[in-house]
Formats: structure tokens, C-alpha cells, sequence
């Protein structure tokens, strides 16, 4: 092994690339090396991205590469939020990671209402990850025979993508055609695990099944965007992606009173007229919401997601009636994708963050943990449709923001 300070000459001089680094130094000595280098080609110093707990060595070849330290961002708590799920039972604390102020305040004065409220209740409707590799065929004349080749032998597949995984099963191959070009949209059950990669592992072995046995058909990308991955799309709104999660709450007068300082009608005009008219006129697919994506993001950032899946992930609906003076709120997201174990769960703080909620590793039985978090999530970024929506109402939006956000007096 070389020295660090003799790593860190070549790399100055351009005679050693930085990813090379890993073959000639110790994981973390690798790390500092990178580090020092850049600081010296830069000029500058890198001090506080040089003072992580996280040991490369646990992350090398696993979840980043070139790496020179870490960043960190505030970490905050709300909570506790009651939750009435089939998973999630009971009062939790729900661990955010932002840079925006007034976020965290704001969620956490929603799950206060919702709990006072007798807290909320959250169902998974359907969890599966899905691929969706294309095939292209000279003619449209192969295809109705290649749709009914693959009907006829659904078994094999699932037998071949089963094989790769102990935790990944196929449940079902759904296709759609454009042309001459074929989509076979492959779904799974990934257990506690998103599960990208999983099926990513899968679909690949299966392609190579399918064109063994029928040798027009020709996968170009064993990712086609009918999966649709790191997107807002409609076939993901329709057929879910992950976990279709669904929360509600009923909002007692009291408690919109008291707690929020509104009233039960005006939150319910602020949704159609916001998220339901606004957002349609301005022509989004699915985000008919005011703002699943800061909440989604936030712990997602704390808990080792992957973040660009927030693209879908924070698509949904939020739903409100007046029922007398009380309020009834719901919220649909139907591609949360989102696991307990795996990619950036396995980092120190985030595993520490999804311990904070009871969720991190394997859940028994398999798949619990994952849809127990799925819930939480849900209930979570309910809380925080229920307070924009009443802030918009009361017309403390801006103030909130400069309060919390720019450390205004107000």
C-alpha cells in the first residue's frame, strides 16, 4: 500500500485518476486522500465535508463512489402522530431532514391536530415494484403471437425472475404496444426492500429468457420509462408503483378552532379552489396537492431513500369535505417508493432515523416494516396538507416563513 501524502502528489499531477484511489489505499485513507487532493488543485479547505461518522469501507462499491467526506443537513422531529394503520399502530415521531424553514413547525402543528382528532388512519392498498423493459419487432405481424407466447408462459418467467432473489416475487406482467415496439410492464413484491435493483436483476435474466425462445423479439433497454422510474407519469398514478398508500382523518371543530385557527369550510374552498382547479389549470399529471413533496423529500433525505424517486413518490391527491363543522381530509399517494433495508438505509444516521419510527431492517412478517413506514409516511404528509391548507386560510403563510425562515420578528 502507498502512503496517503504520495497518493495525493500523483493525483496533483494528474498522474492517477481520483477513482483509482481505491486500489492503492485502505477505504478511508482513500477517502482523506481524494479530499486532500481536491483541497490542494482547489485551494481551499473542505473541513466540515471531512467530519462524517460514515465509514467508506461499509459504503464502498455499495452506495457512492469518489467519495471525499460527506454533507450533513438539520434533522427535526414531529410528532408524536397518532397513527391508525394495519401496520403502523400508534403514537409516533417522524424524523425530517430539511433546509427550509418553518416546514417542520408546520407539519408538526398538523399532526397535533390530527392527533387531538383521534389520529389517522392509513391503509397500503397495493405494493409492488415494477421494470418495464422495451421490445422492438421488425413487423406489428410478430407481435400478437410474441403477446400470446408470453401469456402462455407466465410460469417460466416467474420461475426464472424468482430465481435471482430470496425476497423478490413476480406478480404479474401487464403490456402495452406502440408500433412495432412492445412494453412488458413486470411487477413484484420486494419485501422490507424498494426493490429497484432487485427487479432491475430480474427482468434482465428474464429478457434473456424471452429472446432465447423467441429469437424476433429484441430487447433494447431493459428500462423502457413504463415502469416509470424517477418520472411523473400517468401509467404510475393509474397502477401505482411501490406502495399505494391512502391516510384519512376526521378534524373535530374544536380542534380547527383551537389548534389551527380556521374554520372547516374555508380549508375545504382553499383545496378545490388550490389543489384541485390550480393545479388543473395549470396542467400537472398528479400533484393535486399542496405540498406532499417537501414532507416526502424531507424524510426521505433522513432516512437513506433514494431521493430523485420524490419525482413520483409525492405525486397524489388530497381530498377534504365539510361534515357539519367538522373537517374530513384524506390523501392518496399512489407510487410511494420506499424501503427498510438496502441502498442508503444501511448509513448510520439514517438507520438511526428510521429506528426513531420503529422501522428500519427486516420486518416480521416480510414486507411490514416497509409498509409500516409506508403508513407513517402518509399520516405524515397528511399533517402537513392539513396545516398548509389552514395557514393559506389564515393568511400566515408569510409570516410563518419570515419567522422560521429568515429569523424575522413578525
Amino acid at each position: 500500500m502507498m502512503k496517503i501524502d504520495e497518493v495525493v502528489e500523483k493525483l496533483i499531477k494528474g498522474e492517477i485518476s481520483f477513482h483509482e484511489i481505491d486500489n492503492l489505499l485502505e477505504a478511508n485513507a482513500a477517502m482523506v486522500a481524494r479530499r486532500l487532493a481536491l483541497e490542494k488543485i482547489l485551494g481551499i479547505g473542505l473541513p466540515s465535508i471531512g467530519s462524517t461518522v460514515i465509514d467508506y469501507s461499509e459504503i464502498k462499491n455499495k452506495n457512492a463512489e469518489n467519495v471525499i467526506g460527506a454533507v450533513q443537513i438539520p434533522l427535526g422531529i414531529v410528532g408524536p402522530i397518532r397513527v391508525n394503520g394495519d401496520y403502523a399502530k400508534g403514537d409516533f415521531y417522524v424524523p425530517l431532514a430539511t433546509t427550509e424553514g418553518a416546514l417542520i413547525a408546520s407539519v408538526n402543528r398538523g399532526s397535533k391536530a390530527a392527533t387531538l382528532s383521534g389520529g389517522v388512519r392509513a391503509k397500503v392498498l397495493k405494493d409492488e415494484m415494477t421494470r418495464a423493459p422495451v421490445f422492438r419487432f421488425d413487423s406489428i405481424e410478430e407481435i400478437p403471437n410474441f403477446l400470446k407466447f408470453i401469456e402462455e408462459n407466465v410460469e417460466k418467467i416467474k420461475n426464472v425472475a424468482d430465481s435471482t432473489s430470496s425476497h423478490g416475487r413476480l406478480k404479474s406482467i401487464t403490456p402495452f404496444v406502440l408500433g412495432n415496439n412492445v412494453w412488458l410492464r413486470f411487477s413484484f413484491e420486494t419485501g422490507d426492500a424498494m426493490g429497484m435493483n432487485m427487479v432491475t436483476i430480474a427482468v434482465e435474466k428474464v429478457c434473456e429468457f424471452i429472446e432465447e425462445n423467441f429469437p424476433s423479439a429484441d430487447c433494447l433497454a431493459v428500462s423502457g420509462n413504463m415502469c416509470s422510474d424517477k418520472k411523473q407519469t400517468n401509467v404510475n398514478s393509474l397502477f401505482g408503483r411501490g406502495k399505494t398508500v391512502v391516510a384519512e382523518a376526521l378534524i373535530k371543530k374544536d380542534v380547527i378552532k383551537n389548534v389551527l385557527r380556521s374554520n372547516a369550510q374555508l380549508i375545504h374552498d382553499i383545496n378545490l379552489r388550490k389543489n384541485w382547479l390550480g393545479t388543473a389549470r395549470a396542467g400537472s399529471l398528479s400533484q393535486f396537492n399542496a405540498h406532499f413533496a417537501n414532507i416526502v423529500t424531507a424524510i426521505f433525505i433522513a432516512t437513506g431513500q433514494d431521493v430523485a424517486q420524490v419525482v413520483e413518490s409525492s405525486s397524489g391527491y388530497t381530498w377534504t369535505e365539510v361534515r357539519g363543522e367538522d373537517l374530513y381530509i384524506s390523501v392518496t399517494l399512489p407510487s410511494l417508493e420506499v424501503g427498510t433495508v438496502g441502498g442508503g438505509t444501511r448509513l448510520p444516521t439514517q438507520k438511526e432515523a428510521l429506528s426513531i419510527m420503529g422501522v428500519y431492517g427486516s420486518g416480521n412478517p416480510p414486507s411490514s416494516n416497509a409498509k409500516k413506514f409506508a403508513e407513517i409516511i402518509a399520516s405524515t404528509v397528511l399533517s402537513g396538507e392539513l396545516n398548509l391548507l389552514a395557514a393559506l386560510a389564515n393568511r400566515e403563510l408569510g409570516k410563518a416563513h419570515a419567522r422560521l425562515g429568515r429569523a424575522m420578528k413578525v
